[in-house]
């Protein structure tokens, strides 16, 4: 389907070689002045220079010859240059008709799909997940589904810690606190116990108590990590122990990422990656790629063009032990083999940024991927109190994000119960969609570069820029359109969309007439917040055109079927794109 400004340039561009001028001035864009027109042709204001001419001249003429076209409400040039368009009502309505023919409401297929793997998890084993884990996981699920959706073969990767310190500080503490268990005892030889020696609740506890220790003890760390080196180097002991941390953390990091509708086709570790090390470590020394510094192995990784030298990427410790961006490289050495992607998309913390330019650069010399694989990094920014910094509880602590997640439903749940008279079950099961929306809206809307101010009293509301207004403005269709069905209305998609009469139905027109640019934007860009905006925009309108119309009490039959057509539109279009963002709405609210 051509999109409403594709249409208008093909127009502008055949008036502009009627008039005996290049194509190329005819491009068409949304008009920078709503006031005065919809869309606008700047380019008779270049074609001056290029024709000896005056700019108002040279629009004049290409009007002149465009004039009574029926896709026109009407076209003018006006000085110094410019020509300033507004569609026909018709035009509109045959595009939003267009969109109601299909599935996709328009939306074409890139002509050649992409393999692209996400790589947004990033969570550590046996560690719970806190409120620094929420952007990567939506945003890099949103990602996800606008890659999926337009055409793209994606795989989703949650890419889970569970081979640095971390383990080795879990393992030696619960050896301080069970001495006596097998898994210590160098002469063991037996089996080891199938069930593990602790619990979720347990190691919650455990980690923070070892890590908080260790950076105040140097001895207790030295000690971690050796038993991390030893670990990784296969001791039979720490390795069902390790065993173990994951049989116990996966269900639990699985039910909170169920919790936040966040998804992924797999759920690969860090020690998934150790197979690759040793060969990959080799070629790289074979390939003169990696030199020794001080006994650790490292690559260099600055470029001319750097504006400063950048630290070499380091490979291997001196002592041999693999480091996050060993695991990181191997990782794209097993990614390589198993879908040979065309992009590889990374979505965590900003401040990594350093790391990752390491591993893509140390990737791209050593040969790990293709020259033409593209190692995109997505640096989220941080989601902060409104005091301006990262978001903690009250006594300074870092929040959980199951936490945070029941914040925001109990702030919900209570602007549910002030306004609306449902019973205790219905109140929290609205309260848990509406609360999801709140919480991934307030988030998706930012830039994922940009730190933001999380505001749970203004996320929740039901008015504004927000998640609870998208899916109030959702609901307020589904509840127009139920009371004409209940009153014995039927509703057609034979029924045609008839040209506007009032502006607010024109602005619904105009905004709909966005959204193949919105989606392909938000593609292109890899930025949710693009679809954010454009369903605030068509929301606006929306409500709008609702408060400004007698929708079911219009008395002309046609008229009347036309609106109501056009609201499951509206409704159809902001579905898609929330189900992209990663939450839906309820029948009611």
């Amino acid at each position: 389907m051509k999109k409403l400004v594709e249409i208008l340039t093909e127009k502008l561009q055949a008036g502009f070689v009627r008039a005996g001028y290049d194509e190329k001035y005819g491009c068409v864009s949304v008009s920078n002045r709503p006031d005065l027109c919809q869309y606008q042709c700047n380019g008779a204001m270049a074609a001056a220079k290029e024709y000896k001419k005056a700019p108002i001249a040279i629009a004049e003429e290409v009007t002149a010859g465009l004039d009574g076209e029926d896709i026109f409400e009407k076209i003018e040039a006006v000085k110094p240059g410019f020509i300033n368009i507004t569609v026909s009502g018709a035009l509109l309505a045959a595009q939003a008709e267009e969109m109601c023919s299909g599935d996709r409401l328009g939306l074409e297929k890139k002509e050649k799909p992409e393999t692209v793997v996400i790589d947004y998890g990033g969570a550590n084993v046996a560690k719970p997940l806190h409120v620094g884990h929420l952007r990567p996981a939506i945003i890099g699920e949103s990602i996800k589904r606008i890659c999926r959706f337009m055409g793209d073969e994606v795989i989703g990767d949650a890419h889970l810690g569970d081979w640095g310190l971390q383990m080795g500080l879990i393992i030696h503490e619960c050896r301080q606190r069970q001495p006596d268990l097998p898994y210590y005892k160098e002469d063991f030889e037996g089996e080891y116990p199938e069930e593990p020696p602790f619990t979720m609740s347990d190691l919650d506890e455990i980690y923070p108590y070892a890590s908080a220790k260790s950076k105040e003890d140097e001895e207790y760390l030295q000690a971690a990590q050796e038993t991390t080196f030893e670990m990784q180097a296969g001791h039979r002991g720490y390795r069902a122990l390790w065993e173990h941390i994951l049989k116990v953390s996966l269900p639990d990091l699985k039910k909170n990422y169920d919790n936040l509708n966040v998804n992924f086709d797999l759920w690969k570790k860090e020690s998934d990656a150790m197979p690759y090390i040793p060969p990959m470590v080799e070629k790289m020394k074979e390939d003169g790629v990696a030199r020794l510094s001080d006994g650790a192995l490292v690559v260099d990784i600055t470029e001319e063009g750097d504006k400063k030298e950048l630290p070499p990427c380091l490979v291997l410790k001196s002592n041999g032990a693999s480091l996050y961006t060993t695991t990181d490289l191997a990782t794209l050495v097993e990614r390589e083999k198993m879908f040979s992607p065309d992009r590889i998309i990374y979505v965590t913390d900003k401040r990594q940024q350093l790391h990752f330019t390491q591993v893509f650069r140390t990737a791209k010399k050593a040969g790990i991927v293709r020259p033409e694989t593209e190692l995109i990094f997505i640096g989220n920014g941080t989601m902060n109190g409104k005091d301006g910094h990262p978001f903690k509880t009250r006594d300074g602590g870092v929040l959980r994000l199951r936490a945070l997640c029941e914040q925001v439903n109990d702030a919900v749940y209570r602007r549910i119960r002030e306004n609306r008279d449902y019973s205790e079950d219905e109140a929290r099961e609205i309260s848990e969609k509406v609360g999801l929306a709140a919480l991934k809206y307030g988030d998706l809307s930012n830039q994922a570069s940009k730190d933001y101010i999380f505001d749970i009293e203004r996320f929740a509301s039901f008015e504004g820029n927000t998640g609870p207004y998208i899916l109030y403005t959702i609901v307020r269709i589904k509840s127009l359109l139920n009371k004409y069905k209940e009153s014995g209305g039927v509703l057609s998609d034979s029924e045609a969309l008839l040209p506007p009469l009032s502006e607010s139905e024109t602005e619904l027109y105009l905004a709909l007439s966005k959204y193949a640019d919105a989606m392909e934007s938000a593609y292109a860009e890899l930025a949710p917040h693009r679809i954010c905006q454009y369903i605030y925009e068509l929301s606006e309108a929306l409500n709008h055109f609702y408060h400004a119309t007698k929708i079911l009490a219009e008395e002309d039959g046609a008229r009347k079927a036309s609106y109501l057509k056009l609201l499951g539109l509206v409704q159809r279009v902001l579905e898609q794109c929330i189900e992209l963002l990663g939450f839906e709405a309820p029948d009611r609210m």
